[in-house]
C-alpha cells in the first residue's frame, strides 16, 4: 500500500512540478492554488482518518458562495490560457493513470485505491472550490469543468465518473448550497482531502423520471427525515456525504445526508461503470438538511449533471475514435490495412462528424449555463444526441475490430458498456 501511495505521490508532485515552473502561474494567480496542493498531497502521506472521525463543523465566518457569471461572449470556442493548461494536465493524467489503470478497475470491479491519492496530488477538488475557500474558481466554471470531465474520460468513462464524484458535489454545494450548507461542507472539503462524496438520484423504476420520485422527504420540528431507495449509486458504499434528491410536499427537491446507521448498502453491479462499486442505499428515515434557498432550480440541476455524463461520452468516444484509427491502420487483410476498406475509413469518418456535433452542442449549453442564459433545451438536445451517438461509436468501435472486439483483450467492448450510461444516468455528477 505504501508503495501506490509512493509512486501517486510521485506522480501527481511531478506533473504539479512540471507546471509550477511555468511563468503563466503568476500571470494567471494559480501559483498560491498549486502550492496547495502539493500541500495537500504531502500531507495525505502522514495523515490517516477514519469514516466516524470525519466531523463537518459549520464555520461562523464563512460567507455564502455565488460564483459570478463569466462576460466573456457565448459561445466562444478559444480555450483561455488557464483552461488549456488545465486540459492538457488531465489529458496527460488520463493517459498516464486512468488508462493503465481501467482494464483491472473493471474487471475486479473496485475503484482503485491508488487512484484516490493520484486525485489528491492533481487538486482535483480545488479546482472547484472557491477561492474565498482556497480554490481557484473565481467565477462560474462550467465549461472548464466540462473540459476537465471530457479529457479524463479518454484514458477511462468509468475511472473518471468515479474521480468527478466529489468534484461534482462541491460544484453543486457551491452552485445551490444554501449558506448554511456551504458553512459546513465546502470548508470541511477544502480541510480535508480525504473526504468522498456522492450523489443518489436513481431510482429502481422503469423509465425513470427524476420528476417523479418515490423516495420522500418528510420535515418534522424543523428537520427532515428521507425514506426511500437509490440505486446506482456511484462509489456509494464509501462516500461520507449524499446529496439525494426525494420528493418533499409534492416537489422534488435535493438534500444532503451524512453517512450514519440508518443507511443500509446494497451492491449493485452493472452492465458497465463496474470500476464506480455501484451500490443500492435504502435510507430509513434518515436525517437530512435541503441542500439550497428558494432559489434552488432543480431543472438545471440535473441539466448540469447530465452535461458532465455529455462530456464523458465526448472524450470516451474520442478514445474509442483513436484506437479504432491506430487498430485500422495496422491490421492488414488481403495485403493491406484494412483502413484502405471504405467502409471502415466511412466508419470512422462518421465518428468523427458525430463527435464534433456532440461536442458543439454539449460547449453550446455550456456555454449558455456559464453566462446564466436559460439552457435546458440546449442540455436536453445534448443529451438526446450523445445519448444515441455515442452508443452508436461503441457499437461501430467494436465492429471495427471485429471478433477481437468482443473480447477483453482490446478496451473497446469496456468502452461500449460504459458508454450506456449516458442514457441511463440522471444527474449523479454536476458541471
Amino acid at each position: 500500500m505504501n508503495d501506490m501511495v509512493n509512486k501517486a505521490q510521485g506522480f501527481g508532485l511531478s506533473l504539479l512540478t512540471k507546471i509550477a515552473g511555468s511563468d503563466v502561474l503568476d500571470q494567471l494567480k494559480l501559483r498560491k492554488f498549486i502550492e496547495k496542493s502539493i500541500y495537500q498531497g504531502s500531507k495525505a502521506s502522514f495523515k490517516t482518518l477514519s469514516k466516524t472521525q470525519k466531523a463537518f463543523k459549520s464555520k461562523k465566518n464563512v460567507h455564502k458562495q455565488r460564483l459570478p457569471n463569466q462576460s466573456k461572449s457565448l459561445f466562444d470556442l478559444s480555450l483561455s490560457e488557464e483552461q488549456q493548461m488545465t486540459c492538457d494536465a488531465m489529458e496527460q493524467f488520463a493517459q498516464e493513470v486512468l488508462f493503465p489503470l481501467a482494464h483491472l478497475a473493471d474487471q475486479n470491479e473496485k475503484f482503485p485505491i491508488e487512484l484516490h491519492q493520484y486525485s489528491i496530488d492533481l487538486g482535483l477538488n480545488f479546482y472547484a472550490l472557491p477561492e474565498a475557500l482556497g480554490g481557484v474558481a473565481a467565477e462560474k466554471n462550467i465549461i472548464s469543468n466540462i473540459l476537465i470531465a471530457e479529457q479524463l474520460s479518454k484514458g477511462d468513462f468509468s475511472l473518471s465518473a468515479g474521480l468527478l464524484s466529489t468534484f461534482s458535489v462541491i460544484n453543486a454545494i457551491t452552485q445551490w448550497g444554501s449558506e448554511a450548507i456551504q458553512s459546513k461542507y465546502l470548508s470541511s472539503f477544502a480541510e480535508d482531502a480525504e473526504i468522498k462524496a456522492s450523489f443518489a438520484v436513481q431510482e429502481a423504476t422503469a423509465a425513470f423520471d427524476p420528476f417523479k420520485l418515490k423516495t420522500k422527504a418528510v420535515k418534522s420540528n424543523g428537520h427532515y427525515r428521507i425514506s426511500g431507495e437509490k440505486t446506482l449509486v456511484l462509489l456509494g458504499e464509501s462516500a461520507d456525504v449524499l446529496l439525494v434528491s426525494a420528493e418533499s410536499d409534492g416537489i422534488s427537491d435535493v438534500f444532503t445526508v451524512i453517512r450514519d446507521d440508518s443507511i443500509t448498502v446494497k451492491k449493485t453491479p452493472a452492465m458497465g461503470l463496474k470500476a464506480t462499486e455501484t451500490v443500492t442505499l435504502h435510507f430509513n428515515n434518515t436525517p437530512a438538511e435541503r441542500l439550497g434557498d428558494d432559489d434552488f432550480d432543480y431543472t438545471a440541476f440535473l441539466d448540469l449533471g447530465n452535461l458532465m455524463w455529455c462530456a464523458m461520452a465526448v472524450g470516451t468516444c474520442e478514445a474509442v475514435k483513436k484506437y479504432c484509427i491506430q487498430y485500422a491502420n495496422e491490421r492488414t487483410a488481403f495485403g493491406e490495412p484494412i483502413s484502405h476498406r471504405q467502409s471502415v475509413a466511412f466508419m470512422i469518418a462518421d465518428m468523427a462528424i458525430e463527435i464534433e456535433a456532440m461536442r458543439m452542442l454539449v460547449l453550446n449549453a455550456a456555454s449558455l449555463a456559464e453566462s446564466g442564459k436559460p439552457f435546458h433545451r440546449e442540455a436536453y438536445l445534448a443529451r438526446l444526441l450523445c445519448a444515441e451517438k455515442s452508443m452508436k461509436i461503441g457499437t461501430d468501435g467494436v465492429q471495427i475490430l471485429g471478433g477481437h472486439g468482443f473480447t477483453k483483450e482490446h478496451p473497446v467492448e469496456r468502452w461500449y458498456r460504459d458508454l450506456r450510461a449516458t442514457a441511463i444516468m440522471h444527474s449523479g455528477l454536476h458541471a
